[in-house]
């Protein structure tokens, strides 16, 4: 995030001259710095390892399985939970404290670190390219110089972090098919959808003209419960969202007819949600950054989500996942790694419920893990969690399974649960054209 790599930084405002470093200082990526950008040394204390490559697929494995856990045989190293969360407040994100202080029966299993993160190495590639040649342009809200990998792999501000993260490796394109749960006043209510989604950016061979402002397509179709069946939804994702407008259009079939939506952005509500989710929230933050101004704050060791197997394994029950406040904390795993932390404020002149956000942005991945969210008054009254895990088959680190707590009613919005779906294929063979609106039509 600077041009000396260190603990606390100074937030500087993006420019469209910032972003570039030398040669010498991009050949720290993969030496000091792991290919991506992260420190490869593990910490002094010896409770965070070096990265040494990312995990391998057990034996065992075969492309299409549930994701096995290759780290199923560690050994708790502690538990956090209201007793004793004091002690480690300093090492947590604030919402989560307060999860954990709002519901007794709501705790941290901590299991030793695994720098499991990988990508491929055309990834690596691309990103030591983008190093020495992208930088900001529209006053943040566009990128040049860059095609596929990491943008700004050795960052200088909190803008450039948030790039990383939306631009992190997910693949080319992937099918699959998953819930998503509204849980209200304690009770869950599910919809599975079908969905589909086109990379752009990170395509293989792809140029940065060939990106032509776009980013990602993607679609879906809800195919429970029986009352929503056939709703479908398809977007076309512009990598500069202030200067083309992100397009999305919805297909009803009570009355079979496809609409554009005025909007699907920012602070407007994600379909099928009950007003929980709003459309910025999808992969813990997407969209155009233009109102937020973005600064950051530190790198610190966090306990956060990571390596969470347990929550993705096939034939788990829903309702044993999703208990009425929270996840089931016997599925999930955290440990300690080195995080970047990004505030966001919103700028004069917007409104929307979250008037800043606290980040923390894998340092391996660039994936956030974890988002404090407070009012207009300061005041916390959510945190987003991403539980994430290493995919085999390309190789990426990614979410298996997303919340969304809100602190104040106690109701909570998940997505990803997949236990009892088919697995992810990213093989399926998608283009452009299968995202149109006339493929809603279709019930393509």
């Amino acid at each position: 995030m600077f041009r000396k790599f260190g603990i606390l930084l100074l937030a500087v405002c993006a420019s469209q001259a910032q972003a570039k470093v030398d040669e010498s200082e991009a050949a720290r990526l993969g030496r000091d710095l792991t290919p991506l950008g992260g420190e490869r040394a593990g910490n002094a204390a010896g409770t965070i390892p070096a990265w040494t490559g990312g995990v391998q697929p057990p034996a065992g494995y075969s492309v299409g399985m549930h994701h096995p856990d290759p780290f199923a045989s560690d050994a708790m190293l502690y538990r956090v939970d209201k007793s004793n969360v004091d002690e480690y407040a300093a090492l947590l994100p604030e919402g989560l404290r307060a999860l954990i202080e709002r519901h007794p029966d709501f705790f941290l299993r901590v299991f030793p670190t695994r720098r499991s993160a990988a990508n491929p190495q055309r990834i690596y590639d691309a990103t030591r390219l983008n190093a020495v040649n992208a930088e900001l342009i529209a006053n943040g809200n566009g990128i040049r110089g860059a095609s596929a990998g990491i943008p700004f792999p050795i960052p200088q501000d909190g803008m450039e972090v948030i790039w990383n993260h939306v631009l992190h490796y997910k693949g080319e394109q992937t099918h699959f098919v998953n819930n998503q749960a509204v849980v209200i006043n304690g009770k869950p209510a599910y919809i599975r959808r079908d969905r589909h989604i086109y990379y752009v950016y990170n395509r293989d061979g792809v140029s940065q003209a060939d990106l032509d402002n776009t980013s990602l397509y993607y679609k879906y179709r809800v195919t429970a419960p029986a009352k929503l069946a056939g709703t479908s939804l398809v977007v076309q994702d512009p990598l500069d969202q202030v200067l083309a407008v992100r397009k999305a259009w919805r297909y009803s079939p009570s009355d079979r007819r496809v609409r554009r939506l005025p909007s699907l952005a920012y602070d407007s509500l994600q379909p099928d949600t009950s007003g929980l989710a709003t459309a910025d929230v999808v992969d813990s933050f997407n969209g155009a950054p233009d109102r937020y101004e973005w600064k950051l704050v530190a790198k610190r060791e966090m306990l956060v989500p990571y390596n969470s197997y347990a929550v993705h394994q096939k034939g788990i029950p829903y309702d044993e996942i999703v208990r009425p406040r929270t996840l089931n904390p016997e599925l999930l795993r955290y440990e300690l790694h080195r995080v970047w932390v990004v505030d966001a404020a919103l700028r004069k002149g917007f409104s929307h419920p979250y008037d800043k956000r606290r980040f923390y942005i894998d340092e391996d991945s660039w994936s956030i893990l974890a988002v404090d969210l407070f009012d207009e008054n300061g005041e916390l009254i959510g945190l987003q969690e991403s539980h994430p895990i290493s995919y085999y088959d390309v190789p990426m680190f990614n979410s298996t399974v997303e919340t969304l707590y809100h602190l104040k009613d106690g109701n909570y919005f998940v997505d990803g649960l997949d236990n009892n779906e088919q697995m992810y294929d990213f093989d399926v063979r998608l283009s452009p054209r299968d995202f149109s609106p006339a493929a809603l039509r279709r019930g393509n």
